[in-house]
């Protein structure tokens, strides 16, 4: 990170940072409350607007045949005003921005934290990083946190310092405009983290294969695997 862009810093007029927080795991998921927890340690003004059912693998879609729904929630205790949206990641921030903000601008905007790594092509087909990357293409800092665990009992506790790191550095500091950051943290079981480093998008991709069945009716149907 650095300062030569201190365009996008300096975003609301309160005296306490304002960070949006999204996700595509969903609302409910343990990711996304293990990372306002974290959150609350920046002393910011948390606002959270996040799918109300999981949206991975979504990309960048934007709803545009129907309406979006918000419904407040209390998920996170008082102090964080939250909202279920109906639609996407990107849904997610657009509406964030355009409605539930009133008019702010968000210090940072945090997406995460996934289960499972956002790396190679995944960056593209990523809900969590879809989020960052509609915050980056407002001029928003964005950052997109995953963890390299995709286990439902996915071990959260070792995050904190790294997500605080770079979350602190980004508002310090500020970001160049229009760039999001995807962070991939390992998961705990892999040893101790030595520490950051900057890389190139791997160009890895999935090896896909569709699997053949039949509904009850003996229509054919198609289920996406891959390794």
């Amino acid at each position: 990170m650095n300062n030569n862009s201190l365009e996008v810093s300096q975003q609301s007029s309160s005296p306490r940072p304002l960070i949006l927080v999204s996700n595509d795991d969903s609302i409910s998921a343990p990711g996304i409350g293990h990372l306002v927890r974290l959150l609350h340690e920046l002393e910011a003004e948390i606002v959270v607007v996040a799918p109300s059912a999981p949206q991975s693998g979504m990309g960048h879609a934007i709803t545009i045949g129907h309406p979006l729904r918000l419904d407040e929630s209390d998920r996170f205790g008082a102090g964080v005003k939250a909202y279920a949206c109906s639609g996407t990641p990107a849904d997610c921030v657009k509406i964030a921005k355009h409605y539930v903000l009133e008019g702010r601008r968000p210090d940072l905007v945090v997406s995460g934290i996934n289960h499972g790594s956002n790396s190679s092509v995944n960056v593209l087909y990523s809900g969590t990083m879809s989020a960052a990357i509609e915050a980056a293409i407002e001029g928003l800092p964005a950052v997109g946190f995953s963890l390299c665990d995709y286990g439902d009992g996915a071990d959260f506790s070792h995050v904190g310092p790294w997500v605080l790191q770079v979350c602190r550095q980004a508002l310090a500091q500020g970001m160049p405009a229009y760039t999001a950051l995807n962070v991939n943290i390992p998961k705990n079981a892999a040893g101790p983290i030595k520490g950051l480093r900057l890389a190139r998008q791997a160009r890895a991709k999935w090896e896909e294969k569709f699997e053949q069945r039949h509904d009850p009716y003996h229509r054919p149907y198609y289920w996406l695997l891959g390794d």
